[in-house]
């Protein structure tokens, strides 16, 4: 017992910057304060990308930030050995959105601000936050309508189907371009990719029919929502 308490103090000693309460205080609030930013992400994202292990991540990241910035305190020393040993760390995932960047430096300033001491600070900051992002979900700020959708259309190589494929066009579509053209299954078929609009949006199974008539019945497909799936 005598021996424990003796470390105890040496510890104390070491870390007389912060006390076994800071530490408790510290890692307790930017676990809790995470918890939060992960479950408004979970609950305002959009899309086929949404990554429960990107969410725990937060978590994760917020914690280990906070506990980062009670280790180095105010000793520079610390700090420079701690950039040298994080900057050898290599991240291979490329983040699919650029909202979620924002999720991350926002669990890495909680965490800084609770690593810190600034708990009041983390704490509103949280609160405003989650209230920030949940109003602009609900509101659908910046929303804006696309009309355009995209059109793939595969037809034999060899043959330009551009004249056969204009008169159902100018039926149905109030405007199109071609975005890109190339060769598929071996060289066999040609595929067509294309930026419509639709005159109305229920005619996209008509188009799917019209243009099935004349590229030989191969593959043809409408992309609805692109803005929000993964292409």
């Amino acid at each position: 017992m005598d021996e424990l308490l003796k470390e105890m103090e040496r510890f104390k000693e070491v870390t007389s910057a912060f006390t076994f309460a800071d530490v408790g205080i510290v890692l307790v609030l930017s676990f809790l304060l995470s918890m939060i930013i992960g479950s408004v992400y979970r609950a305002t994202h959009r899309g086929t990308s949404y990554s429960q292990s990107f969410a725990q991540t937060l978590v994760l990241m917020s914690v280990t930030t906070a506990l980062i910035m009670l280790i180095i305190g105010s000793n520079i020393a610390r700090a420079f050995s701690l950039v040298g040993a994080l900057s050898i760390i290599r991240f291979r995932n490329a983040v699919k959105e650029t909202r979620d960047v924002g999720y991350m430096f926002v669990a890495m300033a909680i965490g800084m601000a609770a690593g810190t001491r600034f708990y009041v600070l983390a704490t509103i900051a949280t609160a405003f936050l989650s209230a920030m992002l949940v109003f602009m979900f609900k509101i659908d700020l910046f929303q804006r309508r696309v009309a355009e959708r995209i059109l793939r259309v595969r037809h034999p190589a060899g043959i330009d189907i551009s004249e056969k494929l204009e008169p159902i066009f100018a039926s149905l579509l109030a405007d199109h371009r071609l975005i890109s053209l190339e060769t598929v299954a071996g060289g066999v078929l040609e595929e067509r990719v294309y930026s419509v609009v639709l005159k109305n949006e229920a005619q996209s199974a008509a188009l799917l029919g019209k243009v099935r008539e004349v590229n030989g019945n191969n593959k043809v497909a409408v992309v609805i929502g692109q803005h929000e799936v993964d292409l």
